[in-house]
């Protein structure tokens, strides 16, 4: 029974995985890809990139802020437009003409009393003079929210490209692999069809056959999953950068072979580019401001203003043609607690210099990690350079042996298995070094610099 459900379970599994591979090679196929050197990618991928778009959209919305906060010193002015109805009662005492008028019948005192429409329109214009620091402070957070929408938007721009260099990369790595599976699985064919011809004449054991047989199908199930790998990359960079046609890289993996610099260089340009750096001291920059707006409630404020009735022939008695003047505001007494507020921004910006000073820390411990990851794939992959040629002259004795009688099918079997696999760690390391390359140059603020190093490149791997 535990046969018969593996029986059925698992090759749905691999019926859908196999679908996938065969529709993106098929998809491959019918379509012509578009061949894109890493530049280019990297070039197409600043104008599809939506995370990028969004970001590009936050700085234009803060600098349109930051423009606007330019004229808060600028007069405010104002059109007041009432159609009202009124009622208006006077008392007019007649004083010593009271007598008089009382021979005539006029009482005293005289009472009016008038009930009717107006239109007020009113003209005002309010000039500020001292805010109490509100309006520099409030300029001030403004510029600094600029800067921190720039660095989030340059944040954004270098973790795509990290992740560009991730998947393009991979693809030179998969198609690598791809090659050195197939260069295994057709050197292990020609082992069979030497072992059968060598079977029939006597010099080799039905058993040494069947050693390369499994051995080939072996190599054959690896490169089916080298082929999968390698769809599977391909349509993310394809997705990645918006195609409707799988890419072609061209750009090849690559290594330096020396030392890319001093650790403590890009430790401090990363202290002093990483985005995260910038847009933390922003924040900072507008909780220092923000302590600045609250304390201005506690100050007074002083303008000027100017007042003109536009409709003077309809005017209430009581009412001025025109008027200008200096006014002085000051809050004795407000509900928002005007010292809690305070406190609460104080509080802000400490979180900011805290956040700063553990991005510093951490930004300190991602150098670190970088740099020592990208030596450590130099090295690998020098080493490995290294081992290459001497695994292809093992195989080619090993093969020659074998014809002669004098080794055994394994051995060559595992002369192969051991070329390829060295081809394929040594890929794998030059990308390891590529993707380290672009992490410690992401980290430390200077990923647009990655191209120049691979104008330095000494190793390359092409196909």
């Amino acid at each position: 029974m535990f046969e018969s459900r593996h029986r059925y379970q698992v090759p749905a599994t691999l019926a859908c995985l196999l679908g996938t591979a065969l529709c993106g090679a098929a998809w491959a196929q019918e379509i012509a890809p578009r061949i894109l050197s890493f530049e280019d990618a990297r070039a197409t991928l600043e104008q599809v990139s939506d995370a990028l778009a969004a970001a590009d959209a936050n700085v234009r919305g803060k600098t349109d802020l930051a423009e606007a906060s330019q004229s808060l010193r600028m007069p405010e002015v104002s059109l007041d437009v009432r159609q009202m109805q009124f009622q208006k009662s006077l008392s007019l005492p007649l004083g010593s003409l009271a007598p008089v008028a009382a021979e005539f019948g006029i009482p005293s005192p005289l009472q009016f009393r008038e009930r009717d429409w107006r239109l007020r329109p009113l003209l005002t214009t309010v000039l500020p003079i001292y805010s109490g620091g509100k309006i520099p402070a409030a300029q001030a957070a403004a510029a600094a929210a600029v800067r921190q929408a720039s660095a989030e938007r340059d944040q954004e721009s270098q973790s795509q490209v990290l992740q560009l260099v991730q998947v393009y990369f991979g693809q030179q790595l998969a198609e690598q692999a791809l090659q050195a599976r197939r260069d295994v699985r057709d050197g292990l064919q020609s082992h069979v069809d030497h072992a059968e011809k060598l079977e029939r004449e006597g010099f080799a054991t039905k058993a040494q056959r069947l050693q390369a047989e499994v051995a080939r199908d072996s190599a054959e199930r690896e490169y089916q999953h080298a082929r999968s790998d390698l769809d599977t990359i391909s349509t993310t960079l394809a997705n990645l950068l918006r195609s409707d046609r799988p890419i072609a890289t061209t750009t090849p993996l690559f290594v330096i072979s020396t030392s890319p610099g001093r650790m403590e260089t890009f430790l401090q340009d990363a202290l002093s580019l990483h985005p995260q750096i910038l847009r933390l001291q922003a924040m900072g920059e507008q909780a220092s401001a923000g302590v600045k707006v609250q304390q201005a409630t506690l100050k007074p404020q002083l303008f000027a203003f100017g007042q003109y009735d536009l409709h003077r022939e309809d005017a209430l008695i009581t009412d001025s043609d025109w008027a200008f003047g200096i006014g002085l505001r000051y809050t004795f007494l407000s509900g928002s607690n005007r010292p809690r507020q305070i406190a609460a921004a104080r509080e802000q910006l400490f979180q900011a210099e805290a956040g700063l000073r553990e991005a510093r820390n951490q930004i300190t411990i991602g150098v670190n990690k970088a740099y020592n990851d990208l030596e450590s794939a130099r090295q690998q992959y020098l080493l490995l350079d290294s081992s290459i040629e001497l695994s292809r002259e093992s195989l080619r004795l090993q093969e020659l042996a074998f014809r002669e009688g004098q080794v055994t099918s394994l051995d060559v079997i595992d002369a192969q298995l051991r070329l390829g696999g060295t081809m394929v760690e040594r890929a794998r390391a030059a990308y390891e070094y590529d993707v380290s390359l672009a992490r410690l140059l992401e980290i430390s603020g200077q990923v647009d610099r990655y191209h120049d190093y691979f104008r330095q490149a000494d190793k390359v791997l092409k196909q």
